[in-house]
Formats: C-alpha cells, structure tokens, sequence
C-alpha cells in the first residue's frame, strides 16, 4: 500500500499515546488498531502491521522496568517459557478453532475484574501473601493468558495484573512490569507468525515501533514513579473500555 506523509505522522503520534497507555495498563491496541483502519488499511494488515508495532513498545516497557530491577526473572521464567507455548499453541489453534464462545466470554470476565477491582480498594495497594505456588501459577496462566493472547488478544494486560495481584499478592507496580515481560513474549509469537503470513507494512510498522518505544518509554517512567492509585486508575479506565469495544464488535457493528 502506498501511504501518504500525513498518515506516517498521525499514527506516529497515536504509537505513542498507545505505548504510553499500554506501558501503564495495557490495552494500546485499542488505540493503535482503529487508528489503522480508519485510514484505509484492511483488517488484516492492520493486525499484523499493530503487532509489530505493538512489539516495540512492549520490549522498551519490559527493558525499563528491568533496569530499574522491577522484575525477578528468578521466578518469572517459568511464566516466560510457558507463555512462549501457550502463545505459539493460540495462534496456531486460530486455524482450527472457532472463536466465538471465548468472544462471548471475554466481556463476562473483564467486568468481574472491574467490579472486584472497584470493591477492593486497597486491592494492588500493597504486597500480600500469595495464594497458589509461583510453578503452579505460572504453568496454568502462562499457558491459558499465553494461548489467549496468541488466540485472540483484547484485555491481555488487564488478565495478567489482576492475576498477578490477586493471586500472587504482586502489588499494581510489581504486576505491571511484570505483565510487560510476559506481553513481550506473546507478542513475538504472533509477530513472527504475521511475517510468515507476508501481511505487514514494514515501514508504518517501524515509524509507529518509534512512536511506541518513546511513548512506553515514558509510560513505564510515570509507573516507577506515580503512586499506586494512579496506575489503578488508568487500569480501571483501560478495563472499562475494553468491554465497551468488545460489546461494541460483538452486538453493534
């Protein structure tokens, strides 16, 4: 497809409120992919354009937030591995298996979580005990988050935070970079299967990979440094749109 200048700058520009916003609370596909279609580009490419995109600034969040020493790999590895497999299992399943039931499910799940965020108050306020084994956890979320996202993929973010949270006692900060490193993972996945597909627009890719690598860049910075309540706000706002455009694609368009 030929583009012009006007568009390269424009999704720059929205790359990077995405990369913002995803690096705090997940859910810049929300942003980016509408962005990709309204300018004309099929469905498709616009999927597989947005998750090389989307790539960048997930690897730029999950390098921040390892730096800033955020992230225990002693443990988080076994998420990584299994995530890796249960994103590779999803994405191919895509071939074979019809998606509608789990579309059906999604919007369900996502307003438990925000109702429970929102009667738990101090929920991701502070560490608290754990409540499975870290092997345990990993193993069945890394697969069926992994197999989700390489699936179908709306919400990923917010289902590894709450889990992280409510079942590991992770606070908001601790679950959001760790979330990004297991979001990297799955979104290799799917980016290396989109490459075979031959589907990609390279260089809006790469302009809005920029975008999303400043904009994650300074995302993840506001996490370090913004108080809880702060990160739970944008998590809540970012849930509740999830559902709303879910909604929106299964009963209105």
């Amino acid at each position: 497809m030929e583009l012009e200048i006007w568009v390269f700058i424009l999704l720059f520009f929205v790359a990077f409120f995405s990369g913002f916003i995803d690096a705090i609370a997940g859910g810049g596909g929300l942003i980016t992919i509408p962005a990709l279609i309204s300018v004309g580009i099929p469905e498709h490419v616009a999927l597989a354009t947005n998750k090389l995109q989307a790539t960048f600034g997930s690897f730029t969040a999950a390098a921040n937030f390892t730096h800033k020493k955020m992230v225990n790999f002693n443990s988080l590895w076994r998420g990584i591995i299994w995530t890796f497999v249960g994103a590779v299992c999803g994405t191919w399943s895509v071939l074979l298996l019809d998606a509608t039931v789990i579309k059906y499910l999604i919007p369900i799940c996502l307003v438990a979580i925000l109702i429970y965020t929102i009667f738990s108050p101090n929920l991701g306020e502070i560490d608290t005990e754990k409540r499975m084994s870290e092997s345990l956890f990993y193993t069945i979320f890394g697969l069926s988050i992994g197999f989700y996202d390489g699936f179908i993929g709306p919400g990923t973010g917010s289902f590894w935070m709450f889990a992280f949270v409510s079942l590991l006692g992770m606070n908001l900060k601790t679950a959001v970079a760790n979330t990004k490193i297991l979001n990297f993972t799955s979104n290799i996945v799917s980016l290396a299967v989109f490459i075979g597909g031959g589907q990609i627009l390279w260089l809006l890719g790469i302009v809005m990979g920029f975008g999303q690598m400043i904009g994650a860049y300074f995302g993840s910075h506001m996490v370090i440094k913004k108080e809880i309540k702060f990160i739970k706000i944008i998590f809540l706002t970012v849930v509740s749109l999830t559902i709303v455009k879910i909604i929106y694609d299964l009963f209105i368009k």
